[in-house]
């Protein structure tokens, strides 16, 4: 089974963490189910930028972001070349992911603004 490769982040999985995930789940469900807790302000629907991850390794077979992705990351804090939402991102069938959650969200709600 792939796995997910999570690094630290201070907040949310301070010592990090690898996850056994099935093929076609999404990055932010995976996540939530072994309970990191990472910031889903729109509830997976694709209308905000605060599941934004940073695949570090297995970019290359992820299947690639649509339009409406790939104009929502353009608003997300710390963009980089291989960001993606991570309830957009589907675990691929044979490869694994390593993805870095950004220290930073634009959450408005969370905020306070």
């Amino acid at each position: 089974m792939p796995q997910i490769v999570v690094l630290p982040h201070v907040e949310l999985c301070p010592e990090g963490a690898v996850l056994e995930v099935a093929p076609g789940t999404s990055v932010c469900r995976a996540l939530l189910d072994n309970h990191i807790e990472i910031e889903h302000a729109c509830e997976l629907s694709c209308a905000c930028t605060t599941c934004h991850v940073i695949v570090r390794e297995g970019f290359e077979s992820l299947t690639p972001a649509e339009d409406e992705e790939e104009d929502l990351l353009d608003k997300a804090w710390g963009l980089e070349p291989t960001s993606r939402l991570s309830c957009q991102t589907l675990m691929p069938d044979d490869a694994d992911l390593v993805v870095e959650i950004p220290k930073y969200t634009i959450n408005h709600a969370k905020e306070n603004h």
